[in-house]
């Protein structure tokens, strides 16, 4: 299978999801959005003609679009295939349709497991709505560029799967997201890892470091002159060695790494400045400074 990129503002990139009720179809949109792709749920097909006009119209700031279609609506459904036909003289973009499909024995285990109605079938058999929906969905499935059966899937080998299938880099998929902050204001509590930092020497007490931070290179040199923080950043970088690539593997989109001196302007900052550096060799990083974008540091914060 293809995928057109994008290769100038005329050139966009859709892909509507649809499929079988319970075969995935959340999942899959949530791993859309890990992507990059701006994405909307259960928009009705009629309409997708203006959606596409005004995504044409964002220049480039909606340049991948992911949209679920599925027999929720059902009164708006059945305009589907009369839509994706006036779409193919649409000249600036190729609409790649994406099936997910199960088998009937797993489709019954899943709505059993969640304890929900097929929406076929809210008075019936979940059986009965599964081959209801399978009839009605198979035109859309015969013209699906991709059909994926989740039958034997879990949710992290779904997005394996989409991955593989609609972005040429995987590694983008994986953010490590570097943290300073001080235990005075508090933990972040997006934080996954959490380290403390404040047994290192303090440049607070050295009169000319005060007003500084741990971005300056005189107030970073200090922090990283100590043998204690080198066997800190040795142990932590092995330990970080180990552990990432195992988040990666179990789909964890993202990471936060929250180091926390006392007042999250001198300690915190130069570590969280060097860790930073050196996982973005390996992976996509994002570093940011909480308490720097605050007041300027005061003698009784420390």
């Amino acid at each position: 299978m293809v995928v057109r990129t994008v290769e100038n503002s005329n050139e966009l990139q859709i892909v509507i999801i649809t499929g079988m009720s319970g075969a995935g179809k959340t999942v899959a949109i949530q791993s859309f959005e890990d992507l990059g792709f701006f994405c909307v749920d259960n928009l009705p097909p009629s309409l997708l003609p203006k959606f596409l006009e005004l995504m044409r119209e964002s220049k480039n700031k909606m340049n991948k679009v992911a949209l679920v279609m599925d027999l929720r609506g059902r009164e708006f459904f059945e305009q589907l295939i009369h839509v994706l036909d006036e779409l193919q003289h649409y000249s600036w973009l190729t609409p790649h349709i994406l099936f997910l499909d199960a088998d009937d024995a797993t489709l019954v285990r899943r709505y059993k497991e969640t304890r929900r109605f097929h929406p076929l079938a809210k008075s019936g058999l979940p059986l009965d709505g599964i081959r209801n929906e399978r009839q009605l969905l198979e035109e859309l499935k015969a013209r699906a560029q991709t059909i994926i059966n989740t039958s034997e899937l879990k949710p992290k080998e779904l997005r394996e799967k989409i991955t593989e299938k609609f972005t040429n880099s995987r590694q983008n998929l994986f953010t490590v997201n570097v943290i300073s902050f001080g235990f005075k204001h508090g933990i972040p509590i997006d934080a996954d890892l959490v380290f403390d930092v404040r047994f290192l020497p303090n440049p607070f007490y050295i009169e000319q470091l005060r007003p500084k931070t741990g971005l300056d290179q005189d107030v970073y040199e200090y922090v990283m002159k100590w043998t204690d923080t080198s066997k800190f950043l040795e142990k932590i970088s092995d330990l970080l060695s180990f552990m990432l690539p195992l988040y990666k593997r179990e789909g964890k989109s993202q990471l936060v790494i929250a180091i926390g001196c006392t007042g999250g302007q001198h300690r915190s900052v130069a570590i969280a400045k060097y860790l930073g550096e050196k996982l973005a060799k390996d992976y996509q990083v994002q570093v940011s400074h909480r308490e720097i974008a605050n007041e300027r540091i005061q003698k009784h914060e420390y």
